[in-house]
């Protein structure tokens, strides 16, 4: 997808050379005088359009881009503008056209109308972190089409659980279906990451409300009020309110009441919600009593707990066994090699137990990309003697684009001999998701493709 975005540079030469010295000095507005006959420089009808672009030369209407005190001025040359947009020709060309030669755009930030600016120009597509959103809106605006999905691209490549309240709120605003189910794929597997992200407190209220009445989050509920609590902040200081308790419950309204409170373990609304000030002592009494008696109050909060995800299982072997002489644990690698041709959220591995009767295991799981570790967890699980796998869970889904092979290692210490895994298969089709096994050079205690540990790989798709 990057490769669509950004094309592949052709070897510089002294035409191209000279271009992209052009385009430099242009992005600083530097507009530097040509040389006599600098037309016969460049080959290209392309390359001399770029040598146009934030140029002052032959330069018919002017620019004043940003909001005031921060306001660029910016030259363009109307035919360029018109063949690259239809407004800039209904602007320039049309029934209604003004001969202006000044035009001022309050709205539309300089760098991502210089970004604009370059595609039209030049046909280089130029997207930075910190202004795609902007370019987005200013793609949308003056309906460049293939630029306004560069856009999206790039933001689908680059989305996280940090930025995808954000973005959700975005791809509704700039009517983006893919982008927002992309989105909302995000928010649900990895819906604590999302709701503990500093981007969460930036999201307007329609989308507060979207994400708390959202069925499939697969959140704690104590999480979803404690980031509930921290938007009401943020919003409060963004209307100039006191960060007072009143205040806090004013700003989320009837939002307050699409938190699923009664579905809270009790520990967790004892010790957070019904301490949080948030709530009228009257409510706190019936959710209370909501828990405990057998007559139950009415309630203004949803009382039904959300249904969240299932998570899918990958199961690579095709039956399992144990021996008298294998398979021991004794602090050593287990490790496989596999990638998706889907995006997934790996949420755990499913484990082997004891082939001796019940045991306790202390396990250590680790997810690596490229070497660099993308999740682990040290936690404990009981095996009852059978052949059954034993989930073992990430703290948190991690994200796994597809097309990319990612390495699944456990580490587990336990005295009693183990199943493993037999007549293991290199490709799986598991629901819609293809995936493709591996052997690892991490694997020091022989788990490889064909038999051994890590028999499952659990997910979210």
């Amino acid at each position: 997808m990057a490769a669509d975005i950004f094309p592949r540079k052709k070897p510089a030469n002294s035409s191209s050379t000279t271009v992209q010295q052009y385009h430099q000095q242009n992005l600083s507005n530097n507009n530097l005088i040509p040389a006599p006959n600098w037309q016969g420089l460049y080959p290209t009808i392309r390359e001399r359009n770029a040598v146009m672009f934030n140029n002052d030369l032959m330069a018919d209407v002017h620019f004043v881009v940003g909001p005031p005190g921060g306001t660029q001025r910016l030259p363009g040359h109307k035919y360029v503008l018109a063949v690259g947009s239809s407004v800039f020709h209904a602007m320039f060309y049309g029934e209604l056209a003004e001969d202006k030669d000044e035009i001022r755009i309050p709205d539309v930030e300089p760098a991502a109308f210089l970004a604009m600016l370059k595609y039209i120009y030049c046909d280089e597509i130029d997207l930075a972190a910190d202004t795609v959103l902007a370019t987005l809106y200013a793609a949308k605006k003056y309906i460049v089409p293939h630029l306004a999905r560069a856009c999206v691209n790039f933001l689908e490549t680059s989305l996280s659980a940090k930025n995808a309240c954000v973005l959700l709120s975005q791809s509704c605003l700039f009517e983006e279906p893919d982008l927002t189910q992309r989105c909302w794929e995000v928010i649900d597997a990895q819906a604590e990451l999302a709701l503990k992200s500093e981007g969460f407190c930036d999201i307007d209220f329609q989308t507060l409300e979207s994400i708390l009445r959202r069925e499939t989050l697969n959140a704690k509920e104590i999480v979803v009020f404690e980031a509930a609590l921290n938007w009401a902040e943020v919003e409060c200081q963004r209307q100039d309110l006191a960060l007072s308790i009143e205040n806090k419950r004013k700003v989320l309204g009837k939002a307050l009441y699409l938190i699923r409170i009664p579905t809270m373990a009790l520990d967790d609304f004892a010790n957070g919600a019904a301490q949080s000030g948030v709530l009228t002592l009257n409510e706190t009494n019936d959710i209370f009593l909501w828990y405990t008696a057998a007559k139950k109050p009415e309630l203004q909060f949803v009382s039904k707990a959300r249904k969240g995800l299932v998570p899918q299982r990958c199961h690579r072997f095709q039956s399992c066994a144990y021996r008298s002489n294998q398979w021991r644990y004794r602090g050593r690698c287990d490790s496989i090699q596999f990638a998706v041709d889907k995006r997934v959220f790996i949420a755990g591995f499913g484990l082997y137990g004891s082939s001796c009767g019940s045991a306790e295991y202390s396990a250590k799981i680790e997810l690596k990309r490229q070497g660099v570790v993308l999740g682990q967890n040290l936690s404990k699980y009981f095996s009852d003697g059978s052949s059954n796998t034993f989930p073992v869970w990430f703290e948190y889904p991690v994200q796994i684009e597809p097309d990319t092979f990612y390495t699944a290692s456990v580490v587990l210490d336990g005295n009693e001999l183990s199943y493993f895994g037999q007549e293991g298969m290199t490709e799986v089709q598991c629901g819609k998701v293809t995936v493709q096994f591996q052997c690892s050079s991490d694997s020091t205690n022989g788990t490889g493709v064909q038999g051994g540990q890590i028999p499952e790989l659990i997910f979210y798709a």
